[in-house]
């Protein structure tokens, strides 16, 4: 297993355990005194599932089990692979720790960090679609 598919999944693991405290959090009773800005986190709580379990997880399974391209490079270029998992990974966490802040102070700055986040994600999943598109290919030819 490539190092780079053990770091996708072990942040995901990371991740899910995360997400499933946050949810459980943001399903306490309102009776139960919480900051308003954990109940706020919704956001931030999909985000810590769909991206950072959900699509880690797919992410680093696809970068180990697909077909190889060549024998030289069988995943493509590594440097870009891991582009991907830095801009994925800071995205995320810039997207968890915004949310509440960016509620707390309207007003600041701190809102550009949402996009900022998204921008991040985005580049990942596009570089990681130019990263793993020539492994979906008919078959292997030996190059």
């Amino acid at each position: 297993m490539p190092t780079l598919t053990r770091w996708y999944i072990k942040s995901a693991l990371v991740y899910f355990v995360a997400a499933l405290l946050l949810g459980f959090v943001l399903a306490l009773p309102t009776s139960v005194t919480l900051p308003d800005a954990i109940r706020t986190m919704s956001p931030a709580y999909f985000h810590l599932f769909l991206v950072g379990w959900v699509t880690q997880m797919i992410f680093g399974v696809i970068y180990w089990m697909f077909p190889i391209i060549t024998r030289a490079q069988p995943r493509g270029n590594e440097r870009l692979a891991w582009l991907v998992y830095i801009f994925l990974n800071i995205g995320l966490l810039l997207r968890v720790v915004a949310e509440p802040l960016t509620w707390a102070y309207p007003d600041s700055f701190i809102g550009w960090l949402l996009p900022v986040s998204a921008l991040l994600q985005w580049a990942a999943a596009v570089f990681f679609v130019i990263l793993s598109w020539p492994r979906v290919k008919d078959r292997y030819r030996g190059e």
